[in-house]
């Protein structure tokens, strides 16, 4: 029972993908939420000082609200970055930080690790729990572990194949024509 459990949680894993995982906030994430609250309170400010219009004070007053959730959502980094002034801000840095947060959000895991991370969490649980039971599910989840690794390598060494002999692309996708539409919607996941 337990091993057709643990192999149906990773069966939703692979079909399910990993769209809604996501790392945690890295420090970059989390030094340019803060800078993007910062900057946002310094332009409602201005806004204010500058006796900027109805709207326009209304804006930069909501932007600074709704940036404290992506510092709530974040956290705080471990060093708050200098943001006292607009010069502060405006700063390379700031907008280097930017770029590496935006590269670091997309970050996401991909199946291979979701897959191998709850392969190996259910080995963990079950040398934990121990006896006749969990010694098989240990073994039986090794040999999963195992065989999805080796799918993954098949895979990719199908696609490099693929890629570095483009004459021999087709007749290969023929001898694949016969696969059920469960193994093509896997395989093409696997893929990325």
């Amino acid at each position: 029972m337990s091993k057709m459990m643990v192999t149906l949680g990773l069966m939703c894993v692979l079909v399910c993908g990993c769209e809604g995982l996501r790392f945690a906030p890295g420090e970059a994430q989390k030094r340019n939420a803060w800078v993007h609250n910062r900057t946002a309170a310094l332009a409602a400010d201005r806004a204010a000082a500058d006796s900027a219009s109805q709207q326009l004070r209304q804006l930069t007053g909501l932007s600074e609200l709704q940036s404290r959730a992506f510092v709530a959502e974040a956290g705080l980094p471990k060093e708050l970055p200098n943001a006292r002034t607009a010069e502060d801000v405006l700063s390379e840095s700031n907008v280097e930080l930017a770029g590496r947060a935006i590269s670091d959000a997309g970050d996401r895991p991909d199946g291979w690790q979701a897959a191998n991370a709850a392969i190996d969490l259910g080995i963990g649980v079950f040398a934990l729990l121990g006896g006749a039971y969990g010694t098989r599910a240990v073994r039986f989840l090794r040999e999963a572990k195992a065989k999805s690794n080796a799918l993954k390598e098949v895979v990719l060494g199908n696609e490099l194949f693929k890629k570095t002999n483009a004459d021999a692309a087709q007749p290969f996708k023929d001898a694949h024509r016969n696969q059920s539409s469960v193994t093509r919607r896997l395989v093409a996941e696997m893929k990325g």
